[in-house]
Formats: C-alpha cells, structure tokens, sequence
C-alpha cells in the first residue's frame, strides 16, 4: 500500500471539495489504486492552520468548518502556522495548492509551489496565476529535484482538457484549439438569449455564486485569457504571456445583439482560441456569434468545453464543468493519481 501524505494550501471550496472526496472515496481508492491519501496538514489564510504529521481527522476538519467557519480551536491547530511555513516545513509527499488566483504576479502562490518543489516534494494546483506566468521555470525547478507537478485543474476544472490534449491527442497534430474557457460568461450569454438583460443575468450570477462581487476577471475575458495562455505552452509549446492574447470581454453585448444572432442561427459565446497561421501561434479570447450547427454552440449554463482541429482525428470536443467544489476537487485528484502511478510507493 502506497501511503501519500498531503498538505492543503487554500480550504475553500476546492480544498473543502478535495477532504470531501478523500473522506467518502478513500476506501475505495485504496481498494482499487493501492494508494492511501493522509492529510496533514491544512492552511488558509481566513480559516487558519491545522497540522499533524500523522494524519488530520478529514470529518472533524469539514464538520468544524462548516459549523463554526473556521479550523482554529481545533486540538491540531497551529497559530502560529500559515501557508508558507506549512510549504516550509510540514511533513508530506505532495502539496496541494489552492490559493487565490492572481493573474498579475502569480503570488504568493507561486511561492508557496517553489518552497514546495525545492523541498522535493510533489505539488498539485487549480491556481491558474502561477501556471499562466511561471510554469517554464516551475516546471524546471520540479525536474531538478525529481518531482511532479500537476496543473490539470486549471483549465478546465475535473474535465481532463489538457490530459486529452497533451496524452492522447499529441500525436494527432493539433492545429486549432477554441473553447468556452469562463462558465460565468456562458451563463450570462445564456440567459441573455433567454432575455434576460446583462445586469440582471450578472445579478443572477452573482446569487447563484459564479461571479464575484466584483466580476471584472470574467466578463472583461481575463480569466479566459489566462487559461489560453496556459494551453499555449502546454499544448502547443509556445512562451507567451496575458499581453499576448488578443483580448475583449462581453459587456458591450446588447439585447438587440443577441437577437441579430438568433435571427442569423447563431449564438454569442465568449470564446478563446489559439490557431497556428504561417508559423505563428495566434491567441485571442472575444465574444465571437457562432452558428448554431458549432459543437460549442449548444453549451449552456456554466458549462465549459474544448473543440480540437487535428490533422488525422480532425475536430474532438469535450465539454464538462469547469468549476465547482467536487471538479476541480477532482482535478486535483487526477494529477494525484498520475504522480502515484510515475513514482511506485
């Protein structure tokens, strides 16, 4: 049995997502994987720090916080403990980080993922700042010290967009890549076509939880944009950065547009595409009237998807969530999987 002790930077719904998994799945996965998960540790900068090399009571941990909204109080708290000491110093295999996102600097998670890493222990993330702005250099720093790092979670949450990507098409020659990378976007261009106008289809998304107070990340396609910046060098090879993406959000989108479009057969949908022309990768996230016979055409609501053009397989799409608690949970689950399966216990 392969034992692999975690830590948890970050126990917002993607962390409390991830103990929820481990909790109710753990006699399964070692049933069927030979892999036993421990947390020993857990770090967030509103809820506090736990810590306990021998393992964390996962029930205790989500009954405390979802009861009280915070870990502090709990016998293996850690006051004096945060997110870059439990980096520094916990004992584990692999660190899970899900910290807030920063597109601007990748911090601090990105050092929270570096003290990680140098310390020879394996890290997992759905935390898209890092990842867009320093995987060349994240991704050395794992090899120099003969670990893994896994960033399936932040494309497209638990659907294995870049793992369909890098694994099983890469050999099919992948020459276009587009997609509906924002579900918050989807969804107000969703209910815009309902009828809705774009404040109340904001409002509703903001009730219902997919868009922040302030949304400006998502509609003006700066979230979007980061997750094309991330398929560029992991699908495609190619160094680029947020500057690079021919960028435009959705909030010059008018009633009358939405239905000029229907009245044409098509659909608005924010879409991110990167395409090779002349050698060059070009990358772009716009809102873009589609026409209802495209694949990505008929996906609604929250839901994200990724359309493929290859040379022999020619177009594949997959669509699934791109958020949520138990995905991108999950998402984390995939990568650590794949690590347990590269490096035998």
């Amino acid at each position: 049995m392969q034992q692999v002790r975690l830590g948890l930077v970050g126990f917002g719904n993607v962390g409390q997502g991830l103990a929820h998994i481990l909790r109710d799945y753990a006699a399964a996965y070692e049933q069927k994987f030979g892999v036993r998960f421990v947390i020993t540790a857990v770090a967030d900068m509103r809820l506090g720090c736990v810590y306990h090399p021998q393992g964390l009571d996962l029930a205790a941990l989500l009954a405390k916080v979802e009861k009280d909204r915070t870990l502090k109080g709990l016998p293996d708290a850690q006051p004096d403990w945060d997110a870059l000491t439990l980096a520094q110093q916990a004992e584990m295999d692999a660190l899970a980080e899900m910290s807030y996102t920063d597109l601007k600097t990748g911090e601090p998670a990105s050092t929270y993922i570096r003290e990680a890493l140098r310390r020879g222990v394996h890290v997992v993330t759905s935390n898209k700042g890092p990842v867009a702005l320093h995987y060349g250099e994240l991704e050395r720093l794992a090899q120099e010290n003969g670990v893994q790092l896994g960033v399936e979670g932040t494309v497209m949450s638990g659907t294995p967009a870049l793992r369909l990507g890098r694994e099983i098409l890469a050999a099919a020659g992948i020459r276009r890549v587009e997609g509906i990378f924002n579900g918050t976007t989807n969804f107000i261009l969703t209910k815009m076509e309902e009828g809705a106008p774009y404040p109340e289809a904001l409002h509703e998304a903001q009730a219902l939880g997919y868009a922040e107070a302030d949304p400006t990340g998502d509609v003006e396609g700066y979230d979007a944009a980061g997750k094309v910046v991330i398929l560029a060098r992991l699908l495609m090879g190619v160094q680029m950065g947020m500057k690079d993406v021919d960028r435009e959000g959705i909030t010059h989108l008018t009633p009358e547009d939405i239905r000029q479009a229907k009245q044409d057969g098509r659909r608005w949908k924010l879409i991110g595409t990167l395409e090779w022309k002349d050698d060059r990768l070009y990358a772009s996230v716009r809102p873009q009237p589609i026409p209802i016979s495209h694949p990505l055409a008929g996906v609604g609501g929250a839901t994200n998807a990724i359309h493929y053009t290859t040379d022999l397989l020619g177009e594949v799409t997959l669509i699934g969530p791109g958020a949520g608690r138990l995905a991108t949970g999950y998402a984390l689950l995939e990568d650590l999987l794949a690590i347990c399966q590269l490096t035998p216990g």
